[in-house]
């Protein structure tokens, strides 16, 4: 069977996912000298008496670091992945939610789109910035280097 969604070369688009996170644990090891685990789950919810854990791609207690890892692309047409954006709104709610003693950070794949003349977290940025939570951090990775996309510098 044929997954016309699945990312090119790749054996699955989990396996390209967790290969990512591995490259974001080793970007905070090297560059941030942060040891992260994954998955880590922390309580949160919007009450304080009645919280649930949830699983984030990685995080650390000491420091207390959230990290959402995402390796989405624009699609092949250069449009829009919809279906991911939502991914990266649902990431914010859950940051939204978390302890406030987190750091949080949403960690992409630099995806540049020719047509468009942006990158995706810069679309998601300009287009979704009112539902990055505050003191969120959106970087981009492009297998060597990373930009902070948000807060805006």
């Amino acid at each position: 069977m044929v997954n016309n969604f699945q990312r090119e070369g790749s054996v699955s688009n989990a396996h390209v996912g967790r290969e990512f996170e591995l490259e974001a644990q080793n970007y905070f090891k090297h560059k941030r000298s942060v040891e992260l685990r994954r998955p880590y789950r922390v309580p949160v919810g919007l009450s304080a008496t009645d919280r649930k854990d949830r699983e984030f791609d990685l995080g650390s207690s000491e420091p207390p670091i959230l990290v959402e890892c995402k390796s989405h692309t624009w699609t092949k047409s250069g449009n829009v992945p919809s279906a991911k954006i939502t991914v990266w709104n649902e990431a914010m709610f859950f940051f939204s939610l978390a302890p406030e003693k987190y750091s949080k950070v949403l960690f992409v794949l630099r995806h540049f789109n020719d047509k468009r003349g942006e990158t995706l977290a810069e679309y998601y940025v300009r287009n979704h910035g009112h539902l990055i939570p505050d003191g969120v951090e959106v970087l981009e990775y492009d297998g060597e280097e990373v930009n902070q996309v948000w807060p805006r510098q």
